[in-house]
């Protein structure tokens, strides 16, 4: 039987992690599937699938559920791993990993987060993770080599000691850098030769930090949250329009409230169309100019059109007392661009919206 969780965890797959750019199907069916709210602590069930970090336990936190798939992704899993991770929290990330991986070892120093992570593993029937305590020398206990390694706590640089566990052609992703607000998500590939690869997948930029000195993996007394991640692999323009598109159904229901504010303190906001004469578009444009003029004090709508046709519109829209029957929109023009339905329908709402 579905409840509001389950309709909360699919429009947060299809929102915050399809509409940014992952596309790995056994991560989105992961995550998908794990039941993020028996993850968070009671008080903050009801914010399960926000947008944001959520708190735990001795000023620890659970990542945004789009870092956890973007670093779970980055990873590379193909399915039945061996896969190390460090910082399991409640247990979330080590749960979706379980989803893909054969067996998931997870390390938490802090004994009452590991404890926590066992229930709530436990509580939902997942048998192939395995909750480490202790410090890092605990790594030992587990078998090595691993086929990757997720470090879920930033560090200021790799940990030697991390290395020698993986095996060729694993990967080990990590949040790297000594300044908090300009990290870097790091992937190193061991090659064949013992070497190592290095990629750099994406900028970061955290609120104040945890250990700094990253000789060894040592989880610090707060891991701070992720405010700004921006994938260095969407360079190419396809690319860049995947990680800045927002992904909705409908244009009744597209969420504006991320759009209007990007527009900050700005007077001039662009609204463009992949193409002309399709009515969503026409639309968006309608629900995004309102709210823009309501909002946020926009005077002046400006539009590439026949200057009569302009005219006559301004003339309607700012003078209360013109009659309806004494305009068209865009007579000049085709019905398939401006002379439609919609943009009749936004004029007239600028023209009361200007009586009022």
């Amino acid at each position: 039987m579905f409840n509001k969780f389950d309709d909360q965890r699919s429009e947060m797959v299809r929102e915050q992690v399809f509409g940014r750019g992952v596309r790995d199907e056994k991560v989105l069916a992961a995550m998908g599937a794990v039941r993020r709210e028996v993850f968070a602590p009671p008080e903050s069930r009801d914010f399960a699938y926000y947008d944001n970090p959520l708190p735990l336990a001795r000023e620890q936190v659970m990542p945004q559920p789009y870092i956890t798939a973007f670093m779970i992704e980055a990873l590379q899993l193909h399915g039945g791993e061996k896969v190390l991770e460090l910082g399991a929290g409640s247990g979330y990330s080590a749960a979706v990993l379980a989803q893909i991986a054969g067996q998931v070892y997870s390390l938490e120093p802090i004994a009452e987060l590991a404890e926590t992570a066992r229930k709530n593993l436990a509580h939902e029937g997942v048998d192939n993770v395995r909750i480490l305590s202790g410090d890092a020398e605990a790594l030992q206990a587990a078998e090595a080599p691993y086929d990757a390694i997720l470090l879920s706590a930033p560090v200021a640089e790799i940990p030697e000691n991390l290395k020698p566990l993986l095996r060729a052609g694993g990967h080990l992703v990590a949040i790297v850098g000594g300044n908090p607000m300009a990290r870097e998500l790091v992937r190193l590939t061991r090659r064949a030769d013992g070497g190592f690869d290095r990629e750099d997948l994406a900028d970061i930029r955290f609120v104040p930090s945890i250990d700094e000195k990253g000789a060894d993996f040592v989880p610090g007394p707060a891991r701070p949250r992720i405010i700004e991640m921006r994938p260095r692999q969407a360079e190419d323009l396809p690319g860049r329009i995947v990680q800045a598109a927002q992904v909705f159904d409908s244009v009744e229901e597209a969420r504006l409230d991320d759009l209007i504010e990007r527009a900050g303190e700005s007077r001039i906001v662009l609204l463009g169309e992949a193409s002309h004469g399709t009515s969503e578009f026409y639309r968006m444009r309608d629900r995004i100019t309102r709210r823009l003029i309501t909002e946020k004090g926009f005077n002046i709508v400006a539009a590439e059109a026949d200057w009569p046709d302009a005219a006559r519109i301004d003339d309607y829209v700012r003078h209360a007392d013109t009659p309806a029957s004494e305009w068209q929109a865009f007579a000049r023009f085709p019905t398939w661009m401006w002379r439609n339905e919609e943009v009749r329908g936004f004029v007239d709402w600028l023209h009361e919206h200007t009586r009022d």
